[in-house]
């Protein structure tokens, strides 16, 4: 059986690029009915906190990448590691290093003043004295000849030499396993047979390696994906989007669209760009990913969402505007029905954010009309159309897009106007400027109410303009 892991490190929020490995990790395992397991690796009790855990989590979650076994933490499998390093200590495959800080400084400078690189040269490999006050940490012996061919998913081939391997250190002097070391045992005891991870890991795969052989463990398939840069070629960033996936959620994107774009980040099948879950699924293979490094685009992600947006049905997003619009200060029970609200709505925004700052007008009363609107369209000969629209709409018995725009209708066939003559001058009084879905659409979104009164402001301020 196929078993991936995503195994981020609880040193800060999830990120972009932490998603897509994720969520490749997750598609691989699910195309072959495999297992995707989650293992937090918090060694690092210095950096790793419980918010990070759970920011992990929830983003997580948001995104629907639930794992079949997880979270596993590091921190409760010491134990494990310990009775590991005992072992390789035991069978010769592991030493004691008593190096002082200043020596392993001297030896790394001797080394790069000979041209080579900077590295541990080895003098307690075959053993040696412990020193009084210096607590050693426990290092890998490394094969000395030889090399680590890596059969890599994305990039081919790759050979080290492990003459260009130092013996890493796999406890620090305090005792605490390292993170090359706990990984190595992690995913022998939990049988991962593919790691799918960044390419910045690339160099840590054939100590990995050597390590998997010293505990007689199969060595996994590895697939190391390109980095994310941004739009224009840099490192991602904040200014990016390398933010918290949660903002996303804030700033009123769908998990799935999310999920659509990153997938395609180094991925693609043919020319397709919009796929549900169930076709990346059904599609995804780590033969079609790119070795090239991808570029975050916000204007894509969002362009992707549209698609997304529009596709759904308005009873999934009502819950999700009715969030937005929350956020941002209104009740969303002041006002239209919210499936209605979006449906009418989604074509106009990328975003549920931006659908809801849309939707402003319809949960509370606007506070100025658009200069130019009303300077166009709320002029002294609207003010007759406007006063009979008044009238006519406050007899509609049925409050529906095709009872009000038949009133609106009315009025301008009794007035010998053309339907824009009037209809443009009550949209304004609505809605404050002269873009809005449909008329007997934004009629329904305002209500009956809102909208008689409305239409009684627009004439009090044509009265006022003079």
């Amino acid at each position: 059986m196929i078993r991936t892991r995503f195994a981020p490190s609880p040193t800060g929020v999830l990120h972009i690029g932490s998603v897509r490995t994720a969520l490749f990790c997750w598609l691989y395992a699910r195309r072959h009915g495999g297992q995707f397991i989650l293992r937090i690796e918090d060694t690092d009790r210095e950096r790793s906190t419980q918010a990070s855990v759970d920011a992990i989590l929830d983003g997580m979650a948001w995104l629907g990448l639930r794992p079949d076994e997880g979270p596993f933490y590091q921190t409760q499998r010491f134990d494990r590691y310990r009775e590991v390093i005992e072992q390789w200590l035991a069978e010769g495959k592991a030493y004691r290093c008593y190096c002082t800080r200043e020596e392993l400084e001297q030896m790394r400078a001797e080394a790069m003043a000979r041209g080579g690189k900077p590295r541990y040269d080895g003098r307690y490999r075959n053993g040696g004295e412990p020193r009084p006050g210096v607590e050693p940490v426990i290092r890998f012996k490394n094969p000395l000849d030889g090399q680590v061919v890596v059969d890599d998913a994305v990039r081919g081939t790759v050979v080290f030499d492990n003459a260009e391997l130092d013996d890493l250190i796999i406890a620090r002097s305090d005792g605490t396993p390292t993170y090359n070391f706990t990984v190595v045992v992690d995913d022998a005891d939990m049988g991962i047979t593919h790691v799918i991870r960044g390419d910045d890991h690339l160099n840590n795969t054939p100590r990995q390696i050597n390590m998997l052989q010293a505990l007689d463990a199969g060595v996994p398939r590895y697939a190391h994906l390109p980095m994310i840069n941004g739009s224009d070629g840099t490192k991602l960033s904040k200014r990016h989007g390398a933010i918290n996936v949660l903002d996303y959620r804030e700033m009123g994107f769908l998990p799935e669209a999310l999920l659509n774009y990153l997938v395609r980040l180094g991925w693609s099948h043919g020319d397709q760009e919009i796929f549900s879950l169930e076709e990346m699924i059904a599609l995804f293979d780590l033969d079609e990913v790119n070795a090239a490094a991808s570029s975050f685009n916000f204007e894509k992600l969002k362009w992707v969402n549209h698609q997304h947006v529009m596709a759904a049905e308005p009873a999934r997003l009502a819950p999700l505007l009715a969030e937005q619009l929350r956020r941002q200060g209104l009740d969303p029970n002041d006002g239209p029905p919210l499936e209605y609200t979006v449906g009418a709505l989604k074509e106009r925004g990328q975003t549920l954010q931006e659908i809801a700052e849309r939707g402003h007008c319809y949960y509370e009363e606007f506070e100025a009309y658009d200069e130019k609107s009303a300077h166009k369209h709320l002029r002294t000969e609207a003010a007759e159309a406007l006063r009979a629209l008044g009238e006519a709409l406050a007899a509609v018995p049925d409050w529906t897009e095709q009872d009000t725009e038949a009133a609106v209708a009315g009025v301008a066939e009794r007035l010998g106007l053309k339907m824009g003559k009037v209809a443009q001058p009550l949209r304004v009084a609505l809605v404050g400027q002269a873009v809005s879905p449909g008329i007997g659409t934004t009629l329904v979104l305002v209500g009956r109410a809102r909208a008689l009164t409305r239409i009684e402001r627009a004439l009090n301020y044509i009265a006022a303009m003079g």
